[in-house]
């Protein structure tokens, strides 16, 4: 039977997790969403810790940075990290470039981790939890009551994008997981929930979400419908000034999709 990790779905003691900061510290300033690539991890402290289901563990990090002195000597410069480890005695040899390292000490001793958005089982469960709103320690899934997400979507992870990890399900919806985490509701919950609200449906509604209560109240990740064959604008003008087709027609739905946009967040957002 394959080993893994069974802790209490609730915010765990760093203390529990210590034995991860050495793999975490080497293996965070090589990822491609992380913020100081420049800057070596000094400090690095797990601020939270949640089994989302037996052999994923949902971690939230702070990770300090050298050569950046902390106003007032109180908090070390850094940033909280979002990180989905995947924890297994034997992984899949198709995760070889998901791996992290193996533990040699402490809660998860001898267990080898890696990051779970890579492995399509964890993807599909995490899909799971977030078509059912429920909460696991301080995580809570919520979503939209009027919205049913089939089940059984094949996830895969999209390499695109730099600052976060994004998820498709099924070519239907897309799951973006935030890596740096700030305080408070992100703008791709807020905005989109607003316009929705507004009767805009320029920007797909938000579906599901997660969030946290500690170590701070925040927003994890949104779940949306995926627009396969969406193109922005100016690679359409591009495309048609290359083809020498006439873009008058397609610059007035631009313009009329802008100005619906912004005359919704006047509405949503009079500030």
């Amino acid at each position: 039977m394959t080993k893994t990790a069974f802790l209490r779905p609730r915010s765990a003691p760093a203390e529990s997790l210590e034995s991860l900061a050495g793999l975490l510290r080497e293996w965070l300033p090589l990822q491609r969403w992380f913020a100081g690539k420049d800057r070596p991890v000094t400090d690095l402290g797990v601020l939270s810790t949640t089994e989302l289901f037996p052999g994923c563990l949902h971690v939230l990090v702070h990770a300090a940075h050298g050569g950046v002195p902390a106003p007032g000597g109180a908090t070390p410069a850094g940033d909280c990290y979002q990180l989905l480890l995947g924890v297994r005695e034997r992984p899949s040899p198709r995760l070889g470039k998901a791996l992290i390292g193996t533990v040699r000490d402490g809660l998860l001793a001898g267990l080898t981790v890696y990051d779970a958005l890579q492995d399509p089982r964890a993807a599909q469960l995490l899909l799971e939890r977030l078509r059912r709103p429920g909460t696991a320690g301080p995580l809570h899934f919520e979503g939209d009551p009027a919205q049913e997400v089939p089940a059984g979507l094949v996830p895969r992870v999209l390499n695109a994008e730099q600052s976060n990890s994004s998820l498709v399900y099924g070519d239907e919806y897309i799951l973006k997981v935030f890596r740096r985490i700030q305080p408070g509701v992100n703008p791709d919950l807020e905005v989109p929930g607003a316009l929705a609200r507004q009767g805009c449906h320029r920007v797909p509604a938000p579906v599901a979400w997660l969030r946290t209560t500690h170590p701070f109240k925040a927003t994890l990740g949104v779940l949306q419908p995926y627009l396969r064959n969406a193109a922005d604008g100016w690679t359409l003008a591009l495309d048609a000034l290359a083809a020498g087709d006439d873009f008058t027609a397609q610059a007035h739905a631009l313009g009329r999709a802008t100005a619906d946009v912004h005359l919704a967040l006047s509405s949503a957002f009079p500030v």
